[in-house]
């Protein structure tokens, strides 16, 4: 068995070094993160190769972890990239709604409209019900859409280290359950 490239695909503002995403890292020194030149000011054609470039220097099979922003760059990514056939799975935490200006700033509205295609790798959605950049029907939403299983947390905000995710140990279960299964 092929054991997969873990590769951290922050969000916007690049996830911080308390956030779980970073934390991971830090636990994981065979994983690694896609980095982007600019973190609080996206532009979705970088984006979009950074992650592709990420995804080509992985050494086989890679499952992809993202958060917030970063949902939108993924699927996206995946409706794009000839590449997508490499990844085996996707964590998609806290995907935030780029097509919505309540919910998201200007700057997140780079990968608008958000991808609605059946992703072709195994996906689980992470959402709360309180999230202030999605609202619990859009991400359940997004999930269908994508063909993804959704797991909903109440109360958990963004599911950041600003909500009290520090090394958020049910993501790791969820992860490591991913793994398992692709």
């Amino acid at each position: 068995m092929v054991i997969p490239t873990v590769l951290i695909v922050p969000g916007l503002g690049g996830s911080g070094p308390d956030h779980w995403q970073s934390l991971w890292l830090d636990e994981n020194p065979a994983w690694r993160r896609v980095e982007q030149r600019d973190w609080d000011h996206p532009v979705a054609s970088e984006w979009l190769a950074a992650l592709d470039e990420a995804v080509a220097l992985a050494p086989g099979p890679v499952v992809l972890v993202a958060h917030s922003l970063s949902c939108a760059l993924v699927v996206r990514w995946a409706e794009t990239s000839a590449r997508a056939g490499r990844v085996t799975g996707a964590l998609l935490v806290s995907p935030a709604d780029v097509d919505s200006p309540d919910h998201t700033p200007e700057e997140a509205r780079v990968f608008a409209p958000m991808p609605t295609l059946v992703l072709p790798f195994r996906t689980l959605v992470v959402a709360s019900d309180d999230d202030p950049y999605v609202a619990p029907e859009r991400a359940a939403g997004f999930a269908a859409a994508w063909g993804a299983d959704l797991t909903l947390i109440p109360g958990a905000g963004h599911i950041n280290a600003d909500s009290g995710f520090g090394h958020w140990p049910l993501g790791q279960d969820l992860l490591r359950e991913l793994m398992e299964d692709v």
